[in-house]
């Protein structure tokens, strides 16, 4: 909510900044990096969470929805992030 939103592909401003998405060359979910543009990224909806079906190559947005989705969808609905209602809809989307 009170994030500051930086564009930059400078990697000393982004070695500052808490989450990276789209630029930096990195794929780090433990650090919030969040880049798939290096040649060997190969991550899918299905190779980071095995329980859903789709093996397109996923994008700096999709890696973003993948970690984040269901939470996000969760906190909106007010419904618990593993229900019903949740899950189908992150399943939609």
């Amino acid at each position: 909510q009170d994030a500051e939103v930086v564009r930059t592909r400078d990697p000393q401003r982004l070695a500052e900044c808490d989450v990276v998405v789209d630029v930096g060359g990195e794929y780090d979910p433990e650090r919030h990096r969040y880049d798939h543009h290096q040649r060997s990224f190969t991550q899918s909806m299905r190779s980071l969470r095995p329980d859903k079906p789709w093996t397109t190559k996923l994008s700096s947005a999709g890696l973003v929805y993948c970690h984040f989705g269901s939470e996000i969808l969760a906190e909106l609905l007010g419904q618990p992030e593993d229900g019903p209602v949740v899950t189908a809809l992150y399943d939609k989307v």
